[in-house]
């Protein structure tokens, strides 16, 4: 029988009624005893490592749960993960970068219904993570939900209500689930032993385009922060509403300055492309400008600040960035 190690962070899945909103404050052993065939299935440990609802989820507490994987990585056949669905794929893509190559695997898995309520997911959910997690030829960091297994660094939260919380973005499912049954479609490539990493670059912003932006919101960003994330439209690109002014903020505030700028887009499916359009083929080229392609948001942001926790060299940056990490990224212009 695997042994499993299941770690708490919270979410709605832990969640009660208080006077001020629903509030994590479930232990993970008041979860275990909603699911009692769990312990016909695996023989499982408990870690609260966290109670917080995941909107409050910040940088610091991916660290901590990729140094309770560590400290615990030998003793156990695989890790599940109880956390809110609402900065769920954020976490998931930390992890993927903090614990790479993971032959065991990292699942996370919550709810959009506390455990305690009469309609639920959570009882499913929580079953079909223990059933991957104890599965043969399942590795690395995925999302666990509503019968479906997504890679890490593809999912997203589409939905805000409905069970059908996730959706894997740009890449395939990795594997289904049917009435307790595990259908896998995809084998993940797996390194022998993970690589562990701790460092974590957390200034890094984020700026949406919208029709008639403006640029001072650009401009102080890039004056603030290591790198900036800008969300463009379409496949990609910088306004400029009868002026430069927008990419001479570029060059100025972030290019001479040695500021990463990161192009992606705003559209869910099917990635950017500079190069289409006029507005986006001028940044090509440019030294500190990376582009995304396929990658989702959520893996750009935590891939860069783990590229810029261990290195600030251009050179290196631009490697890390456009080298796959469990399948993060797969077309590269």
């Amino acid at each position: 029988m695997k042994k499993i190690l299941l770690i708490g962070t919270g979410g709605t899945i832990a969640s009660e009624v208080t006077d001020d909103g629903l509030a994590p404050e479930l232990t993970t052993e008041q979860l275990l005893a909603h699911l009692p065939a769990v312990s016909g299935l695996c023989d499982v440990s408990c870690i609260q490592l966290l109670n917080l609802d995941s909107t409050n989820m910040a940088p610091c507490h991916w660290r901590r749960m990729a140094r309770c994987i560590r400290d615990h990585y030998a003793g156990y056949d695989g890790f599940v993960l109880t956390h809110g669905t609402d900065t769920m794929a954020y976490t998931a893509a930390a992890l993927s970068y903090l614990v790479q190559g993971s032959p065991k695997p990292i699942i996370l898995t919550g709810a959009q219904k506390p455990i305690n309520f009469d309609s639920t997911d959570s009882k499913v959910n929580l079953r079909d993570a223990f059933i991957t997690a104890c599965a043969d030829g399942i590795s690395g960091v995925n999302i666990v939900f509503n019968g479906k297994v997504i890679l890490g660094t593809r999912a997203r939260k589409t939905r805000s209500k409905s069970f059908q919380a996730f959706s894997s973005i740009n890449y395939p499912y990795v594997a289904t689930l049917q009435d307790g049954y595990l259908m896998q479609y995809i084998r993940q490539e797996a390194l022998p032993a993970p690589l562990f990493c701790d460092t974590l670059d957390a200034n890094v912003g984020l700026v949406k385009m919208i029709p008639g932006i403006d640029f001072e919101l650009l401009e102080y960003m890039l004056s603030r922060k290591d790198a900036v994330i800008i969300e463009s439209f379409g496949v990609g690109g910088l306004p400029s509403y009868n002026s430069d002014r927008f990419f001479d903020i570029i060059i100025e505030k972030g290019i001479q300055r040695g500021k990463y700028i990161v192009m992606t887009t705003q559209v869910q499916n099917e990635g950017s492309n500079l190069a289409v359009y006029n507005v986006g083929h001028r940044l090509k080229g440019w030294r500190y400008v990376l582009e995304a392609y396929d990658m989702t948001t959520e893996s750009v942001l935590a891939k860069i600040m783990w590229i810029l926790g261990r290195t600030s060299d251009e050179k290196e940056v631009t490697e890390l960035f456009y080298r796959p990490v469990a399948n993060d990224i797969l077309y590269r212009g």
